[in-house]
């Protein structure tokens, strides 16, 4: 009798691990509001892009392209996806012994947004060198180990990232023109 109440309770303790509630991202609607996009955590390196219809699931990829702190953005047509990383890892210098000149902006050679198909393969990337001058960048918030790049972010001030009427994802970095990217 002890050894059943026991294993129970190991099992009682055991489930919630095992059953962890799944974390999605905020779920975007494409410009024509026929789609939303959103990620789904569901465990350790675990993840899963959706897109969905007003009715349910369109489609999913069992892929990690980003996290649920990510911003996803759906196109008009639900088959395509860009992810914008508001907070993304600083760049590292390349290795070697000699320093190149203007390798001193590695941290700064970071890709910022992705563009990815329904099966997950990503179809074009932005680095944040491809977005900003090297004057803008002293603008971008360099904490210990990351970067701070997007206004309307992150406690950033200016216009967050949307999608106009014409399926176009608009955003601005910070001290930079507005960035347009077209699916």
């Amino acid at each position: 009798m002890r050894l059943t109440v026991a294993l129970a309770l190991l099992l009682c303790g055991a489930a919630p691990s095992a059953l962890a509630e799944e974390r999605g991202s905020r779920a975007r609607v494409s410009a024509n509001g026929l789609y939303s996009v959103r990620t789904v955590d569901v465990g350790v390196g675990k993840c899963r892009l959706e897109m969905l219809k007003e009715n349910g699931p369109l489609w999913s990829a069992d892929v990690c392209v980003g996290t649920v702190d990510d911003l996803y953005f759906a196109s008009n047509d639900g088959e395509k996806v860009w992810v914008l990383y508001p907070l993304v890892e600083k760049g590292k210098p390349p290795p070697g012994k000699k320093k190149k000149k203007g390798s001193g902006l590695a941290w700064a050679r970071v890709m910022v947004a992705a563009q990815f198909d329904r099966t997950g393969q990503k179809l074009q990337e932005r680095r944040l060198t491809e977005l900003m001058t090297t004057k803008q960048l002293p603008e971008v918030r360099q904490l210990a180990h990351h970067l701070k790049w997007l206004e309307g972010t992150l406690g950033i001030p200016g216009k967050g990232p949307r999608l106009t009427d014409a399926g176009v994802l608009e955003f601005e970095p910070v001290g930079a023109q507005t960035q347009r990217l077209t699916f």
